[in-house]
């Protein structure tokens, strides 16, 4: 059923080794979630490996989505004993995001891989620009929005997060620290946002797609198991070296450096799309 000859799986292990150490540095070395690395580390290699699926990219979103509920959950847990954590956002926000999260799913499952690649490419430069550009010192307001703004932002937040398979960080933090959260209370409690939206949504997508053809090997629903625990694996393995290498030199040009690289990226897969 999933085809699991040695000649397959081999050069897809391969590749997911790699993708998952060069994950994990980056996470450490940033700050930053994996989604936005691991969505197009996932579609290459599976193109590149003749995989063909009509929901290849939705493979990829799905896949990462699984990574960032148990970091998610490991860094909030983490967080959290420094108290650090703002659960007041957390709670207030929860349930729009789970909703948008939800929304997300199935949205997702009803749009062509070519389109979920645009929308990925289209936000992936506005992260990157925000990352390369965007100042601490930016500020909406000084409190988080209420009322009607949040119940409006709050979907939208874990909708576009699910579209991209990526967790709270991306949106989370530049939005908090924009209404004059610190930064490191930011970071903490946008990995709570993380759980939030991947925990739903990886449902859904376990749920989703078992009639696909084409599919790597050893996917259930829309979620890739050999990408899954191989990514995991490595970046608590390597996430440590990015910390160590974020200490012992600056980040900012690196900061930089690694937006230029999401935004290419990001580039490269609004080309494919449109191609």
């Amino acid at each position: 059923m999933y085809g699991l000859e040695l000649s397959q799986l081999l050069p897809m292990l391969a590749l997911l080794l790699a993708i998952g150490a060069i994950a994990g540095v980056i996470a450490g070395l940033l700050g930053v979630g994996g989604g936005i690395v691991l969505v197009p580390a996932f579609y290459y290699t599976f193109a590149s490996l003749g995989y063909d699926s009509v929901m290849l990219m939705q493979i990829c979103v799905a896949t990462s989505l699984a990574t960032i509920v148990f970091t998610s959950v490991r860094s909030v847990l983490s967080h959290n004993k420094k108290g650090v954590v703002d659960w007041d956002i957390l709670r207030g926000w929860a349930p729009g995001i789970a909703i948008g999260a939800l929304l997300g799913v199935l949205t997702a499952r009803g749009m062509k891989s070519e389109s979920l690649m645009i929308v990925f490419g289209v936000l992936g430069v506005i992260v990157g620009l925000y990352l390369a550009f965007g100042k601490q010192s930016w500020r909406l307001g000084d409190q988080m929005p209420g009322g009607i703004a949040r119940a409006i932002a709050s979907p939208v937040l874990g909708f576009l997060s699910v579209l991209m398979g990526i967790g709270g960080g991306s949106f989370g933090v530049p939005m908090m620290t924009l209404y004059g959260r610190p930064i490191h209370r930011a970071v903490a409690t946008a990995a709570g946002f993380g759980v939030i939206i991947a925990v739903p949504s990886v449902l859904g997508f376990l749920l989703s797609g078992w009639g696909v053809e084409g599919k790597p090997p050893l996917t259930f629903g829309l979620v890739n198991l050999p990408a899954f625990v191989i990514v995991i694996s490595m970046t608590l393995l390597t996430a440590p070296l990015g910390v160590k290498i974020a200490h012992s030199m600056d980040p900012k040009p690196l900061k930089r450096v690694f937006a230029a690289f999401i935004m290419l990226m990001a580039l490269n897969m609004l080309r494919k799309a449109l191609m």
